[in-house]
């Protein structure tokens, strides 16, 4: 079970060094960019100037599901360049570029055997806002600024971070490029290539089109997947699915009963249910759709996040010819593996996920209208904070 040890005291550290940062007062106020404190390096640590930051729906999500303490800086999908580093950090020294990704314990059972995003520890590590011994890495005055989230809060000019959540990139390519990768388009990717394993002589059907959704599109493409089928509200959203790989797409209304949707799925690949579906959405009536499109032996894999206490109803009786539902967090990835595979892939063109990426150069300013906008058209924002 994944623990969720949220310290109940917590205690600011005095900080050094004044930084800018979006900080989110509440559920529903706009972020708000403000001076702040950040402390220094401890031993295990990195300072990093943020050179740019991805904006992922899960930062969306736990504020407006009022799912972290507040004031916060969030922000999980950081790229920059090392400042200063602590006594005990060994993979990086100043100078260094690198990307962000999630926390993990390291030492878990889990972590142990190559499971690190279902750390025992993924709660209290990513979404406290603080660090495991309840202090707090930003500050603002008197009062607590909550932070440390996935151990970076990348909405920021500098972020913290830790050896263990950071990955080294090369410096010839842009880090604003990159910024994207740590989390959103990883757990797409990766939960074609590693959580399903899906490739040829399978099919897949892909629920939602967000950036999730389309790397696991582009995903799929990559490991040769017979029948690759986008499903969406938003037809832009599956015009760009179909030049990143699908191979088929389906516009729905979200009206459609799902037993129908599993019909227009099998019609299209002229059998009694397919190997893999992906529900990138969060939404009940997506994943039973999702699970409907199978054939026995079939798995439905759950991405998106959805509300606490959110349920989903299954037909019992199609779970005994083998067909199952299984969550995945960030793509069964071991970050420090999977994203220099997956920056190679870009380099040859195989893994184009920048063409779903829009700039927002007005940086931490910019946080409120990039926000709106992925409630439309935008899939993927990534804001520009700095220069490298």
């Amino acid at each position: 079970m994944i623990r969720l040890n949220i310290p109940r005291r917590h205690f600011s550290t005095s900080g050094n060094r004044t930084i800018k940062a979006a900080v989110a007062r509440s559920p529903q106020a706009p972020f708000t960019v403000e001076d702040v404190k950040i402390r220094d390096p401890r031993h295990d640590e990195v300072l990093i100037r943020i050179v740019a930051t991805g904006l992922c729906h899960t930062d969306i999500a736990v504020k407006e599901r009022n799912l972290v303490p507040f004031p916060i800086i969030l922000g999980h999908e950081g790229a920059g360049v090392v400042e200063e580093v602590g006594t005990s950090v060994k993979e990086v020294s100043k100078g260094d570029h690198v990307i962000m990704s999630y926390a993990s314990c390291g030492s878990c059972k889990h972590c142990a055997v190559g499971k690190p995003a279902y750390c025992y520890d993924h709660g209290s590590l990513n979404f406290a806002g603080s660090q495991p011994d309840g202090s707090l890495t930003h500050s603002q005055g008197a009062d607590n600024m909550y932070g440390s989230f996935f151990r970076q809060s990348s909405f920021a000019t500098h972020s913290l971070a830790t050896e263990n959540n950071i990955v080294k990139v090369p410096k010839h390519l842009p880090l604003h490029k990159l910024a994207p990768l740590g989390c959103g388009i990883q757990t797409g990717a990766g939960a074609v290539l590693n959580s399903l394993k899906a490739g040829l002589g399978h099919n897949i059907a892909v629920f939602g089109c967000g950036a999730v959704g389309l790397s696991a599109i582009m995903a799929a493409k990559l490991n040769r997947v017979n029948h690759i089928i986008a499903l969406d509200l938003n037809s832009n959203r599956l015009d760009m699915a179909k030049e990143l790989g699908a191979t088929h797409v389906i516009q729905l209304t979200g009206q459609e009963a799902p037993q129908d949707i599993a019909k227009r799925v099998n019609s299209i690949v002229g059998s009694n249910g397919i190997e893999f579906a992906l529900d990138t959405s969060g939404n009940p009536r997506a994943l039973r759709s999702a699970f409907d499109c199978l054939k026995p032996l079939g798995v439905a894999g759950l991405i998106g996040g959805s509300a606490p206490g959110t349920e989903v109803g299954i037909d019992m009786l199609s779970l005994l010819v083998g067909k199952s539902v299984r969550g995945i967090i960030q793509g069964d990835s071991v970050s420090k593996a999977f994203l220099p595979d997956l920056i190679q892939l870009y380099e040859k063109g195989l893994f184009p996920f920048d063409k779903m990426v829009t700039y927002y150069e007005g940086g931490l300013g910019d946080i409120n209208r990039a926000i709106a906008e992925t409630k439309k058209d935008c899939i993927k924002p990534v804001l520009i904070i700095s220069k490298p």
